[in-house]
């Protein structure tokens, strides 16, 4: 069920906007990774794109399962990298930076997803 924004505050407007810029990365890491597996390359990409298609639209949605997805992602990302470059810090920066400064606005917005779960979920109760 979609969630009601007309009395959403700042903060869930910056947590929509954030699973919106998930769901667009995992979107564009299938489309790029199934292209790349195809030519024979790495799964990597396709695997990672499903589970970040999965966690933005969850956290769209005002589901803490999208921020522990996203993590999940990012573990996998950490995984990947250190197995493709090993330790070296240069190498290590165009791989994980990125995936791990949004990696901490998720873990930041868990509250405020469970939040809005514990007000959803009690619409409607007696």
């Amino acid at each position: 069920m979609f969630r009601c924004l007309h009395n959403a505050t700042f903060v869930e407007w910056l947590v929509l906007l954030l699973g919106v810029v998930i769901t667009l990365v995992g979107v564009a890491f299938v489309i790029g990774g199934v292209d790349l597996a195809m030519l024979g390359g790495s799964f990597y990409y396709a695997i990672c794109g499903l589970v970040l298609l999965a966690g933005g639209v969850f956290i769209i949605l005002g589901r803490t399962m999208g921020a522990f997805l996203y993590l999940g992602a990012l573990a996998y990302t950490w995984v990947w990298s250190l197995w493709e470059v090993g330790f070296s810090p240069i190498d290590l920066l165009p791989r994980a930076f990125g995936p791990t400064l949004l990696g901490i606005l998720v873990a930041l917005s868990i509250p405020v997803l469970r939040r809005q779960e514990v007000r959803f979920s009690s619409k409607g109760a007696v």
